[in-house]
């Protein structure tokens, strides 16, 4: 699932230089986002928000479900354009058909990654299967450095095996954790991995002390170090810790998405489905999406691609840290 608001907002993300020597736990609470039309499936956006916005390279965070696809009509978006981010793709439950200007024609399912990477531009549509009744899933965007953000689109597919822990189990999607390292590469230094918490545990996990890191509550009451986290939720760690420490305080299995990666050092311009440096990226982008050039086509999807917003009437600039 992309960001498909028809009147997007310029999303402010702002450099991080490092540690500002705060060492507690920022808690930060979501924004529900309707995508679509009536019958909208809505989402909780984590990131970008004024407090916090980027975690590592990570620039976008939404966490959406249970939604029962027979009230909302789940997932269906129309072939759109990305440039300079990669999209990572993660389901609970349910079942995502990806289409791309690629040829790419894959599945997102439970407990495996997709990862597109929009690079000088990429197309794609997302629709839930007719077998689905259930979505419930992340979808997460990385920005890329300056240096690669005109890389040539891609589109890998990652499976990752369960690691069992002392109280749970991780999945690791992206990077390195719990002695387990993702095959799939990325263009900084990145962390994602599920996370499972059996009830009333206490899982230390031995982190890069250089990553700032994000976790992400889907189901269950934890606490990050001592700071307690609800459901959808997402406490924020600055870089400086070399281990996180979980606890499950609730009666039911926790599952928690953790994020991470070194401070990213570059201000960026995110507005609607695309990533630059300057107004002028993201106009020359919307316009090359207009006029059909640039994105390719995305074959097999029935119906037509998403028009672009209109631009505001205000130029986009990079924003400073948002502190």
């Amino acid at each position: 699932m992309s960001n498909t608001e028809t009147q997007p907002a310029e999303l402010r993300c702002a450099a991080v230089s490092g540690d500002d020597g705060t060492t507690a736990i920022e808690v930060l609470t979501a924004r529900r986002v309707p995508l679509g039309g009536p019958r909208a499936m809505p989402v909780r956006r984590t990131l970008p928000q004024r407090a916090r916005t980027l975690i590592g390279a990570w620039c976008f965070a939404d966490h959406y479900g249970p939604d029962d696809v027979s009230a909302t009509g789940g997932m269906d978006v129309a072939p759109h354009p990305h440039t300079g981010l990669q999209t990572v793709s993660w389901l609970f439950t349910g079942e995502i058909e990806h289409r791309d200007s690629l040829g790419s024609h894959a599945y997102v399912r439970p407990g495996e990654l997709n990862l597109m990477t929009g690079g000088h531009g990429i197309s794609h549509s997302e629709v839930s299967t007719p077998r689905t009744t259930v979505l419930h899933g992340v979808q997460l965007w990385v920005a890329l450095p300056d240096a690669h953000r005109d890389t040539a689109p891609d589109f890998q597919h990652y499976v990752p095996v369960p690691v069992p822990l002392d109280g749970g189990s991780a999945r690791v999607f992206l990077g390195t954790l719990a002695g387990d390292t993702s095959p799939v590469p990325t263009f900084t230094p990145l962390l994602g991995a599920e996370l499972t918490l059996d009830p009333g545990a206490a899982l230390t996990l031995d982190v890069d002390p250089g990553f700032e890191h994000g976790l992400l509550v889907d189901t269950g009451t934890v606490l990050l170090d001592d700071t307690p986290l609800d459901r959808a939720e997402l406490g924020y760690a600055a870089p400086g810790r070399p281990r996180l420490t979980l606890t499950n305080t609730g009666p039911d299995t926790a599952r928690l998405v953790l994020l991470g990666g070194p401070p990213f050092g570059e201000e960026i311009v995110m507005w609607w489905n695309f990533i630059g440096r300057s107004h002028e990226d993201i106009a020359r982008a919307r316009s090359d999406w207009t006029t059909g050039t640039r994105f390719g086509e995305v074959k097999g999807y029935d119906g037509e691609p998403l028009p672009a917003p209109d631009l505001p009437s205000v130029p986009l600039k990079p924003r400073g840290r948002a502190r």
